[in-house]
């Protein structure tokens, strides 16, 4: 009986105390789902846009305790796309641009989740892009969650906005095409709940 009553008061205990930081769960980018827009201003005309087609990434989603959250993603310098192929191979270049061969890679990783409203919330972390890692923030939505009809995997939508000055990450070479330096982005990611 005694250890019948120790077990209940465990359990209560443990249900009660445990720390939020348990409540979090972990999410895998789906890349048919996730989109990366971008535009930069070329001189005093309309603004080139353009996205990032192959992106991936993990997502730790901490609903009780939000600041425990994280992010990390990964994007593949060619798959710039601006709709101009020649545009794009000077924008994945060398001399002041991505430099695509030598950085194959763009990666963002949260340093600091903080909540501002229901569904909002603040995310800064450290980018590398072009050999340069630098902080940037997000402006990030929660879309909200649901079972998906089509695969039954547990779905969270999010969107984030943000901007970045391309001088900090040494792209200078934009200048001589007249193109930003200021580079605005939206995201819209669809993320599955991992299963282990």
């Amino acid at each position: 009986m005694f250890l019948k009553v120790s077990l209940v008061a465990i359990a209560l205990w443990t249900a009660t105390h445990v720390s939020p930081s348990f409540a979090g769960d972990t999410y895998r980018i789906d890349p048919e789902h996730v989109s990366l827009m971008f535009s930069m201003q070329h001189d005093k005309w309309a603004k080139y846009q353009g996205t990032i087609r192959t992106i991936k990434g993990e997502i730790f989603f901490d609903k009780v305790d939000v600041a425990n959250s994280s992010v990390k993603v990964e994007m593949a310098t060619g798959s710039v796309d601006t709709l101009d192929k020649a545009r794009d191979s000077e924008l994945q270049g060398n001399n002041g641009f991505l430099d695509g061969t030598q950085f194959p890679k763009i990666s963002f990783e949260s340093t600091k989740v903080e909540k501002t409203g229901d569904k909002s919330g603040k995310i800064v972390g450290n980018l590398s892009m072009a050999g340069v890692t630098k902080p940037v923030p997000l402006d990030v939505t929660f879309d909200g969650e649901a079972i998906s009809n089509w695969d039954g995997q547990m779905r969270v939508g999010f969107s984030a906005t943000g901007k970045l000055n391309t001088n900090d990450f040494g792209m200078t070479g934009l200048a001589a095409l007249d193109i930003g330096p200021v580079l605005d982005f939206a995201i819209e990611v669809e993320a599955t709940k991992s299963q282990f």
